[in-house]
This record gives structure tokens, sequence and C-alpha cells, in this order.
């Protein structure tokens, strides 16, 4: 062994994690650990470097470096000696502002410099002088060495060598306990047993607890992870209170913040079983002294709890307490053996959030003679998302620690507010259950109501039938209506409705009679429309186009028994029971009835009509809509979009989906015309664009499909149009291109069962910046809700259902009682003055800091794959960003779980390559998404499947086709080949494929590190780890590997590096080979 290395031993598994972490971020100041305290009076300078001084050579641990390459397992190799470097800086003439204006940036730039973790010492020492005997000390140490716990014990140490420098006198220290015999204690311990306790403790957790406040997808790893920590203490009464309801009830502090960090993440997450990371002392008593020891003991352990809605309290907080004294026999089991055996996917982390309970507090003042202490502080970072520190003093102060590419100041700032509503909680009502513990504020409550809330002063005052009767008499001669290139007037199509309306009542048809609707598009549907509800009946849509087999469940269901139909259209529908109304028949008899309108029999309670939907049974549900309904969703449409009666609406729905109400009346009840475009107008995008242009047209709503139509069809768009997109979710590349194309754009969201448009938003490009389409704010009198599966509010940023009140509700599905219990249920929230019925839309929303809301897809779009929970949505709009893809689609096939996969099907822009498209994708999806949301299988189409209301129909997607294994699966490249060596030799495979995840075939954490080493070994490039995270195919990583090109490294510098790490190599295989009895292969001290 050389005369510089004293001992040479293996590292915990704590000290794996740490190494690869700061490994992968080198430059990100992670597990940099910077103490820092004043130090007041006249301090002899001497004898305060002579005392750090031998604190290192007291301690191996202090002396210790780490090496890896080449190694099959890395090593720590401690030094006969090393020397603390000491940085001495004078800031006297800088202001107090000054100071800590630079001491700030000081801080950051010093653990971005990090170590260099294969030389010794991991620590370093600046001493800033502040005013003539004012200093401020600043230790620097890796984490790798040291934990928390060691701190104090540590600086008293130091005291006592500084005082004992001061007189020149011999400190009196028991002997130091090496760290290397906690590394023996590890390897005797029974890991076998330890993890069939781990697995037994996490079945059934195949995915981390979602964070759920941090905007994106929660599962996907941030490479460029900044962190920042906020600070938090409560007052002294609280903590008190806290402190004497733990010891009532025989708990610790530490329990009663882990319950309320749990309550926490269930409400976030919206799962009532959530994971997080629980620091644990890792000090075995089985060792001896180990509470004396200096070194890295800690272990960052999963902890699982079950937040059951209707657990008491205080047993559920004692559960708790019992499961830390459960985990403790295990505490030394390493992280990714934990990992290894639980269902979780290898590439996610077990949890992202921490919690760190500091029962190991410095004291804040310490005193010795002529020089005082004060003012400690300890910054530390780790790699998660987030970390909670919690210290119990006076006050129990908090520190959290988190990543702000993922998490804003302001959701920070709540989630700490929402910790301290839950504890003042958990004090006041021991006796409460866990779902009537609120993590929101008064305040947060009533803002989120006032997020919710509309106007309420614009209730509607009459039936639409009679709006446009008095819009008639107002204007008769104004044009109305306009089809085919005829037209009708306001006079004329009252009128010709009125003599309808008689005849209806002349056969007999009584007010409230539901009336079949079979007729094509034309000037007569909108006739008939109005004569129906002029006759105090309610009209129910048969489009001609629908299967046959609806229809008639349809009829049977709504009990038709009149049915207006056209000469085309009296076959579609045909039962002995319906009496058929023939329009074309009736030409002379109608013209000979009266033109005034009919006696009023409707009134705003009465029906207006009744769609069917479809049910997830299979057979359709019928939604009966009120005039109310129907006319407070006009009226507030109507005021947004500033209707004038010089204004051309083109409607090009069909009369069987609910938003084309809208299209037929808005215009009608506003004076305006309603340019009714015909199937034939509406399936060509080409003579779509040409009646745009020919009429004008000011206001169009279409479905996200027809828009795509448009804009494929060659449309770039027309000065002053209002645009209406709604039906289906809209994607934000289709939003952009709308955006160049009109005027206003303006996303409109609503269900069937709320009577068309709950909500309608103005998009502009400040409104896109977020990530997702918003649909703003519910239009007049109706009333959003977001709130969580105990129908409790959740706060803003977290996703959850979204419930609708107000005018719009219909009553309730038509004769199914009980599917209506189950969709509408009472306002729960009638402590806080709010009543009446809600809707379950069983769609995802969050709240904006505006008070915005965002659409984030249907919970039946949320699907499980492999232990992944994936958002469809979320990889179809991922893949709709690449320039060549018009419109996607992605769905899960496949008959068994083992054999499911994600298959995107696309459209393509023209001049696309069909041949490369799914290499290009995968390519493209890559930096985008996670591994485990990027599509398997590619299909590409003509055009999408449609359903008759204009929505893609997913039912109607062709299977993915059956190919052939690829040809390119193997490695062709000698980089592919050599790559797959490496893969290979670590992973202990036979083959690999290009297209292999490296950690869904085995790979770790630990074993990237290794990979690493290979690759710079036998390609000579420098690979970070971060690339390895994000390139994780031997196809993607082989394809960076070509662009990034070979290594900066000068010859000489990779040669001396090689020559050195053999020469450490060589002398590990002689120790090892001397060793008989060290279990470690090391020399023993």
């Amino acid at each position: 062994m050389s005369r510089s290395v004293r001992d040479i031993y293996p590292l915990s598994p704590t000290q794996q994690g740490m190494l690869f972490h700061s490994l992968y971020g080198p430059k990100s100041g992670t597990y940099i650990v910077q103490v820092s305290y004043t130090l007041t009076g006249n301090i002899n300078l001497e004898a305060f470097e002579q005392a750090w001084q031998q604190l290192i050579e007291r301690h191996t641990i202090l002396r210790t470096a780490f090496v890896w390459d080449n190694l099959a397992s890395p090593v720590q190799v401690v030094g006969q000696r090393a020397t603390l470097p000491i940085v001495w800086l004078d800031w006297q003439e800088l202001s107090n502002k000054k100071q800590q204006q630079s001491f700030m940036e000081w801080l950051r730039t010093d653990r971005q410099q990090g170590f260099d973790l294969s030389t010794a010492p991991l620590m370093r020492l600046t001493v800033i002088q502040l005013g003539p005997n004012c200093r401020r000390i600043i230790w620097t140490h890796h984490h790798l060495l040291l934990d928390g716990w060691s701190l104090p014990i540590l600086l008293r140490e130091w005291m006592v060598y500084y005082q004992a420098a001061c007189t020149q006198q011999t400190a009196q220290i028991a002997p130091p306990l090496p760290y290397r015999d906690y590394v023996v204690w590890l390897q005797q311990q029974n890991l076998t047993q330890a993890k069939q306790f781990w697995k037994k403790q996490l079945a059934g957790i195949m995915a981390p607890t979602p964070l759920g406040i941090d905007g994106g997808s929660s599962q996907r790893a941030s490479t460029h992870a900044s962190y920042k920590e906020r600070q938090f203490s409560l007052s002294t009464e609280l903590t008190q209170q806290l402190q004497s309801f733990a010891k009532q009830h025989r708990l610790t502090l530490s329990s009663v913040v882990q319950g309320a960090w749990s309550k926490i993440l269930s409400c976030y997450s919206g799962s009532s079983s959530v994971l997080y990371g629980l620091a644990c002392a890792g000090r075995p008593s089985s060792l001896p002294k180990s509470e004396s020891r200096v070194g890295l003991f800690i272990n960052t352990l999963p902890m699982r709890v079950e937040v059951a809605p209707d657990s008491k309290l205080v047993p559920w907080l004692q559960q708790i307490q019992a499961q830390q004294l459960t985990i403790q026999p295990y505490e030394y089991t390493p992280l990714v053996e934990i990992q290894a055996v639980s269902e979780m996917p290898k590439s996610l982390p077990l949890f992202e959030s921490v919690v760190v309970f500091e029962n190991y507090p410095i004291q804040p003042q310490q005193s010795m003679d002529k020089l005082d202490i004060a003012d400690v502080s300890v910054i530390e970072q780790t790699h998660y998302p987030l970390t909670l520190f919690a210290v119990a003093n006076k006050a129990l102060n908090f520190k959290l620690l988190y990543d702000q590419t993922r998490f804003s100041e302001v959701t920070i700032s709540r989630l700490l507010g929402h910790l301290s509503t839950v504890l003042n909680s958990l004090s006041q009502s021991p006796n409460r259950i866990l779902k009537d513990i609120l993590i929101l504020s008064v305040t947060e409550q009533q803002q989120l109501l006032t997020y919710g809330k509309s106007l309420t002063d614009n209730a509607p005052e009459q039936c639409v039938h009679d709006i446009v009767a008095h819009q008639a008499s107002q204007t008769p001669d104004a044009t109305a209506v306009i089809f085919n290139g005829d037209c009708i007037s306001y006079g004329q199509l009252n009128q010709q409705a009125n003599q309808l309306a008689h005849y209806l009542k002349q056969q007999g048809i009584i007010s409230g009679t539901l009336i079949g609707m079979c007729l094509e598009r034309s000037i007569d549907m909108v006739v008939a429309l109005l004569a129906i509800l002029k006759a105090g009946c309610a009209y129910v849509p048969l489009d001609p186009t629908y299967p046959v087999a609806r229809l008639h469940h349809t009829v049977k269901d709504a009990g038709i028994s009149w049915v207006i139909c056209h000469q085309a259209t009296c076959s579609v529908v045909v039962n002995a029971d319906i009496q058929q109304i023939d329009l074309s028949q009736l030409l002379t008899t109608l013209a000979s009835l009266p033109t005034t309108n009919p006696v009023e029999h409707s009134h705003l309670d009465s029906l207006a009509y009744m769609l069917y939907t479809s049910g997830s049974t299979g057979k359709p549900k019928g939604v009966p809509i009120q005039h109310r309904s129907l006319s407070n969703l006009l009226g507030a449409m109507a005021r947004r979009l500033r209707i004038k009666a010089s204004d051309t609406l083109m409607a090009v729905t069909t009369l069987a989906f609910d938003i084309a109400a809208l299209e037929l009346f808005l215009p009608l009840v506003s004076g305006a015309r309603l340019l009714l475009a015909s199937d034939e107008i509406v399936r060509d995008g080409y003579q779509l664009i040409a009646h745009l242009d020919a009429y004008g047209v000011d206001i169009m709503q279409a479905t996200p499909a027809t828009w795509r139509l448009l804009i494929n069809s060659g449309w770039s768009g027309q000065s002053g149009l209002k645009v209406l997109c709604g039906g289906e979710a809209l994607d934000m590349t289709l939003a952009q291109r709308l955006l160049n194309c009109a005027e206003e754009v303006w996303n409109v969201y609503g269900p069937t069962e709320t009577t068309i448009w709950s909500g309608a938003l103005e998009l502009s490009a400040e409104k896109l910046t977020e990530g997702a389409v918003p649909i703003g704010y519910p239009i007049d009198n109706t009333q959003f809700y977001v709130l969580d599966k105990q129908q409790r509010q959740v706060p803003v940023g977290v996703a959850s259902e979204l419930y609708i009140g107000g005018m719009g509700l219909t009553p309730g599905y038509w004769q199914r009682p009980e599917l209506t219990a189950e969709r509408f249920v009472a306002n729960p929230l009638v402590n806080m003055m709010e009543g009446g019925r809600l809707y379950k839309t069983g769609d995802r929303v969050r709240y904006r800091e505006d008070g915005t809301l965002d659409y984030l897809g249907r919970f039946d779009q949320q699907t499980k794959l492999r232990g992944y929970r994936i958002e469809l949505g979320e990889i179809e709009a991922a893949i709709a960003t690449h320039p060549t893809i018009s419109q996607a689609v992605v769905t899960v096939q496949g008959d068994r779980p083992e054999r499911q996969q994600l298959v995107a099907y696309v459209t393509l822009t023209h001049g696309s390559d069909e041949q490369t498209m799914g290499r290009d994708l995968r390519s493209h999806l890559n930096p985008l998404l996670p591994t485990y949301m990027i599509p398997t299988a590619y299909q590409v189409l003509a055009a999408f499947p449609l359903t008759p209301n204009g929505k893609v129909d997913r039912k109607a997607l062709p299977a993915p086709q059956q190919r052939t294994a690829p040809t390119d699966s193997q490695p062709q490249t000698s980089l592919e080949k050599t790559l797959a060596d490496i893969w290979q030799s670590l992973l202990n495979l036979d083959a690999v494929s290009i297209h292999d995840n490296f950690f869904e075939v085995g790979g770790h954490s630990l074993l990237v590190v290794n990979a690493q080493s290979q690759i710079r070994q036998k390609l000579g490039v420098d690979v970070s780890l971060m690339d390895l995270f994000q390139y994780p195919t031997l196809s993607a990583l082989a394809t960076h590997i070509t662009q990034q090109g070979p290594s900066d490294d000068p010859p000489d510098r990779a040669i001396a590096m090689t020559a050195g790490k053999q020469r450490l190599k060589q002398r590990l295989q002689k120790r090892q080979s001397a060793a008989t009895i060290d279990p470690l292969g090391g020399a023993t001290q």
C-alpha cells in the first residue's frame, strides 16, 4: 500500500446513493453542506486553525476521498494526512446590507464549486472578517462524509481543541471510533430478511406519490434542477399546543409532523395511500457507542401511510409512530435494494418528497472564554424535488428545500400555509376524522368560491321562441336564415313557425310532448324547431345519418309518438306506434293556418329539448334541458361575444350534438343572421373556406376536428372572425394556429348535462404559456367547484374533479334515477352558504393563480401501464408539437396487461415521410416525455374517424398493423455494438436491442456510474450521467454520442487518469489477496 493511503474500504449504501447524485449534477450543489456561524471576540487565529487541523487528524472520515472509475464498486480511500484549506476574506469596508448581499452570492458560488470527490479533504473553511472582533465562519463539506448528527459532535470537539491550544495544553478527548466499523457492521446484517420486510411493506405500490403542485408530469425527472429554500416557524403558542397534544397522546412531535405531511400529500395527489422518504438516524444500538460516532449513518427510507378518510386522528397518528418503530430494525437496508424488491418501475424514484426531523439541533448560542459562537446555520441540498426539514426549539421551525424548476415561490408559500393550517387543526381537534381536517384556510376557501362564481344578475325572463317572436316584430324584414342561396326573413320565419305550431296543436299534441326531429339541414329544420317550442313541446333530434338501431333506441326510450320529417327522411324511423309529420306533404295545409303566435303554454321550467349522449353501458342516455337553461346560455354567450344585428353566424354542427342549439338560436335571439351550412359543405374543407369568404362570416363555432379540416385545406384565416372551439379538448398546437387565423378565439367548455357551455374564455398568447389550454371562467348563473373524492375543496394548482352548479343543470337523466343520483349531488359546501345541486363532470381540472381553470383531461382517460400512471392527453399534446404532425390520438391497446402498449395514431402534414415517422417521433419525444410515456407503435392515418358530432371516434380507430420485427433492432454500427457490449457486461444479458431501455432491462443508478466509466474508457468520450438518463435507449444514446463528438480531454490527461486508476486497482487487488480476516479486505485501524 502507498504510504499516503491509510485505508481502503467500500461505501455504505447511503454513500453510494449520494455519490451517484453528486456525479449526476457535479455543479448543482447537490449534497454540499455549508455550516456557518458567527465568532465574536478576540480570536486566537493560530489556535483556530490548529484546532480544525486536529479534527482532520483525529477522524479518518475527514481524510476520505472516493474512487469509482473502472471499479466494480466504488471505494473510499483514507489518506494518512490531509490539509484543510482555509480562505481568509476581509469585508469590513462593506456596509451591513452589502455584506448580506455578498454573503448570499458567495454561498451560491461556493456550493456550485463543489469538490473533486477523488481528492481529500472534502471540506474547506472560509473566514470572513465582518468587523474588528466579528467573523463569519463557513465550514463547507460534502454530505458523503457526515450526517447532521455528527455536526454538533465535531463542533464540541473543535471547542475542546481550540481551548487547549489557547492554553497550550493537551486536549482530553476519548479515542475516536472509525467509520469503517459501521461499514463492517452493515455487511454483517441479514439483507434477505430486510428485503422480505420491505417487499411486504411496499406491496401494491407501483408509482411514486405525485406531488400534484408542480403543474406538470410529476413523474418526469428534472434534468436541470435548481434549488431554493424557504424557512417558516410556527408561533411559540402553537408549538406548545402541539407539544402538549403529542405528550397527552404519547406521540413524538416527529409523528405529528409526518401526519400533517401525509394529509397534505394525500390532498395534493388525490391518493389515500401516500409514500414519502423519511430520514432515519441509522445509528444502531448494536454498534458500540453509535451515538458518539462521526460519519454518515443517516438513511432515507420509504414511509408508507394510509390516509383513510374515516380514520380517527389520534389512533392514526399512533399508527404512524408504531410504523416508525417497525421500520427501525431495517434502517440499514440500501434504498436500491428496497426498490429492487418493490413493484415500482426501476426508472422511477420511490418517492419525491422527504421529511427530515432533526432531533440533534445545534444550540443557537454557545460560549467559550473571550469568544462567542452564535447564529449557527446549516444549508444543505438534497436531490429530491421537495425536502421538509423540521427542528423543534421553543418554536417549531421548518425549512423547505425545493426544486424551483418545478415549484414556484407562490406554490411553496401556499404549501407552508397548508402545513400550518393542518398542524393547527391537529392540535385543536383530536377527536376528528381525517376527512374533516382541512388543509385550506378560511380565506383560501372563500377565494376558491369567488373564482368559481359568475354574475347572477342576468337571469333569463323569456323562452327562446318568445325572444325570436319579439325580434320578428321589431325587424320583420331583416334576414334571419340563409341556406343554399335561399333566405328567409324574421317575419317569414316567425309566421311559418306559428303555422306549424298551430298544426301540431290541431293534431292533439299537448304541451310537454317530446317530438322527434328527423330532418336534413334546411330552413324547414329551423322552422320546425321553433314550431315545436311554440307549441309548448320539446324536440328530440334524430339525425338521419345515425345508425338505425340507435335511433330506434332513442324513440323507444323517450316514448316518442310523433316525428317531424321530410320525404327524404321519412323512412329512417318507421314504427307502428309513430305518427310522422312529413313537411313535404303539408305545404298547402300549413299555408292555410294562422300566422299569429299561438297561445303561450311554455314557461321557463318547461323542457326545450332532450339529447341522447353515449353512456358507459353502451346505451345512450337522455338529457332533458329546460328553457331557463337554454335562455341563460344564449344570453350569457351573446353578452360575452358582443353579438350585433349585423353579424353572420355560420352553423356547421349536426342537430344531434347539443352545441348545435347555440349555433341555431344564438343569432336568432340577437337579431343577427344564421348561415346554415349543408352537410356536403361541412364535410368539405375547401367548400367551407369558400362559404366563410363568400358570406363574410363573423362567428363560427366548431369542434377541433372541423377547425383542423379547415386549416389542413389551406385556410389561412379571416379578419374579423370570432372563433368558438369546443366539443372536445382544444390542444395547444391548434389553439396557437387559430390565434393566427382569427380576431378572437374562444375556448368553450361544458358537458351536455349543464346545457352546452358552462365556461368560455377568450384566448391569447399569454394564456397559453402554462402548458395547458385554459377553459376560463363560468358563464352567468353558473358555479365551478374543484373538489376531491370527499367533495372537499382543493387548493389552487391541485388537479381534481370539476363539479358544476347553477342554472344550466338538467333536471336529471331521462328515466334513470339511479344514474342521476350518482352523477348529481347536493352541494357539500352548505356550511359556506352554498346550495343547490352539482353535476360531477368526470373532468380533471386545476385552478391557476388568477382563478382560470385548466382542463387536464377526463378521469377515464387516465390509465396505468406497467405501474406508470399515464395521461394520454399529455402524450398527444407532446406528439402534436412535431412540425409534421397534424393531429395525434394515443390509446392503450393489448388484450392482457403484459401485452399492453401505447399506440399513437397520427395524421401528417403534406410532404411528410411516413416511413421514418416512428423513428422521428421517438427522437422528438425523448426530451419531452419520460420513456414509459413514449408510444411503442405508430400508425399513420389519412384522416381520423369522426362521430356525427365531429369528435374523434376512438372506438373506430383501426387495430395497429402487425409488423415483423424491425430489421434495425440489432446493433449495426461499431458504436452501437460497443455500447451493446457494455450493457451486456453490466447487466449480465446475452443480447440487447437498440430500442431496449437501460432501466427496463435491469439497470439502476449505481450501474449507470459504471456504464459512464466504461464508455469513457472504451470510446474515449465523456457522457454525463444526466445524458444516460435522458437517452436511456441504446439507439438514442448512440445518436447523442455521435452528435456530441469526441471527448475534449487532452490525450495526456486521459492517459494520466487511466494510469492512476490502474495503480489504485492493483493496490486494491494486493490488499484483497492479503486479507484473511477483515471482511472488508482493508487494513484495520
